[in-house]
């Protein structure tokens, strides 16, 4: 059985469908479909059905597509086998990153890869729904994805390194009657005007969270993603936030973040990589420079 036959029937399946898969493997739909119909043969099973007006996989075609990893997965152990005999191993490591943790940690990481030699990084930012970071893994050798304190994880199928944690702290303009406070409980901050995350988002559940243990909804003034914009708007008096401590950039001068008090309030910092792209030495070897750059990062901020 051809493993890059088994490679295209899972990426149909990882992608949603024939089109998605195509522009994915950079192919033309036909030639995705004339693949499927290759293997089909060879299995002597139908690995894809109509569905409305296009294609998703038979139970056949999903069960064959799961065992496709483990096919997926010994290709590159056996190659990762012979790079690890190199020199200097080489090859394309692409990573993305949700935009804060993009601005915290691909710097660093392009300067400590750049220093080994062969491999070219392509970095990425990614900042979606907690729900939708998985899917990235996909496209990407490794996806650096946060979620909130205590929650679930990211599911089967997927190798997860845990990076770092980052507190989350509440942002206050310095005239704002709390901002010298040295610490906040949930209670202080009834009937506050909050600039919050789009619903989905690893914030947001935090903030709800918060919202929980003080007895009363937060009120929601605005929903904005990016963190920049959040400090613009807090630094000029238009609600308070909840902001990363280690990517907050705005001059103490302009924005005041004072911890919480009570409750653990923070999101966790996880690199998602595919099992079988886990194995390729040169992203093993991205994956520890960003392993050891986040543990200084945790380091310098605990001085």
């Amino acid at each position: 059985m051809d493993a890059r036959l088994l490679e295209t029937l899972r990426a149909v399946h990882d992608h949603g469908g024939v089109t998605a898969a195509a522009a994915a493997l950079h192919v033309t739909p036909s030639a995705v479909s004339q693949q499927v119909r290759v293997l089909q043969r060879e299995v002597g099973a139908v690995l894809l059905e109509r569905a409305g007006r296009g294609v998703r996989l038979t139970p056949a075609g999903a069960a064959l597509a799961a065992a496709a990893v483990d096919v997926a997965v010994a290709v590159e152990r056996a190659r990762a086998a012979v790079d690890a005999h190199r020199a200097e191993p080489t090859g394309t490591v692409r990573v993305s990153a949700f935009q804060s943790a993009a601005q915290m940690l691909l710097p660093g990481l392009l300067t400590r890869v750049a220093r080994l030699g062969g491999i070219a990084l392509e970095c990425s930012d990614e900042d979606v729904a907690q729900a939708e970071f998985g899917a990235l893994t996909a496209d990407f050798d490794v996806v650096v994805a946060h979620r909130p304190d205590r929650a679930a994880g990211w599911g089967g199928g997927l190798r997860v390194e845990p990076l770092l944690r980052e507190p989350l702290d509440v942002a206050l303009w310095p005239g704002h009657p709390l901002a010298q406070r040295a610490t906040l409980e949930p209670g202080d901050l009834a009937g506050e005007d909050w600039i919050a995350v789009r619903e989905g988002f690893p914030v947001a559940a935090v903030l709800s969270e918060l919202a929980a243990i003080a007895g009363s909804p937060p009120r929601i003034v605005q929903r904005i993603n990016d963190f920049h914009v959040v400090e613009a708007l807090v630094a000029a008096g238009h609600g308070i936030s909840l902001l990363p401590r280690y990517t907050t950039g705005a001059a103490p001068d302009r924005l005041r973040l004072v911890p919480l008090a009570g409750v653990r309030a923070g999101r966790q910092i996880d690199a998602l990589l595919r099992p079988d792209r886990a194995e390729r030495v040169v992203v093993q070897r991205v994956l520890g420079e960003l392993r050891t750059l986040a543990r200084e990062i945790e380091r310098a901020a605990a001085t």
